[in-house]
């Protein structure tokens, strides 16, 4: 048992919006003391299913990932116990075989869509953000993204932002914005914010 108090920072927000780039930025500012887990890594395992079928599932709402695996491993990192985070594959949909082994760190830092949307997340979460980003920019940027490192089709982004990206964000994250404590405007690169959250989270150390 690790005596150390740990610190669960959660960073939630829409498609685009920044929310990596902001955790990035706070992992950098910490160091070694900090670690980094993606949401998404925590996508159910879909290996029973093809890929034709897993390319129809929708992975915009809080059912399509394995929550009780999340929060076991943020109890271990709570415990000071190493986890081993699964990785999530992209172009296939679905989890690959090998593990990324992550050890405590004294500040945990979590980022994803929907992370506000569980109250099993939340409750375990010292400090809860949301990043607030315009809509067109953020559709910009996942079309960028998704068609330049994942592998996808225009047309496959637009589609699927229409069918279940848009509707999920207006049924599970934008109306989860209610719970953060701090709300960033502008994207990840806002330097003030970032200074701001920095302070904090050292008070809480």
């Amino acid at each position: 048992m690790n005596n150390t108090k740990t610190i669960f920072v959660g960073i939630a927000g829409g498609t685009g919006s920044g929310k990596t780039t902001l955790a990035r930025h706070l992992c950098e500012a910490f160091g070694e003391d900090a670690c980094l887990i993606a949401h998404d890594s925590y996508y159910l395992d879909q290996s029973e299913k093809s890929y034709e079928e897993r390319c129809l599932q929708n992975y915009d709402h809080p059912n399509a990932f394995e929550t009780d695996l999340l929060c076991h491993h943020l109890d271990m990192l709570r415990e000071g116990r190493a986890i081993d985070v699964p990785i999530y594959d992209y172009t296939v949909h679905n989890r690959g075989r090998d593990t990324l082994h992550t050890e405590w760190r004294r500040v945990v830092i979590l980022e994803g869509i929907l992370i506000l949307s569980d109250e099993r997340i939340r409750d375990r979460l010292d400090l809860k953000i949301f990043v607030d980003t315009d809509a067109d920019e953020r559709i910009l940027r996942r079309i960028l993204r998704d068609t330049e490192e994942r592998a996808r089709t225009l047309c496959s982004v637009i589609d699927q932002y229409l069918t279940t990206v848009k509707p999920m964000h207006d049924a599970f994250v934008e109306p989860n914005k209610k719970f953060a404590d701090i709300i960033v405007p502008g994207g990840g690169d806002n330097p003030v914010a970032l200074e701001m959250i920095c302070s904090h989270i050292r008070k809480m150390i």
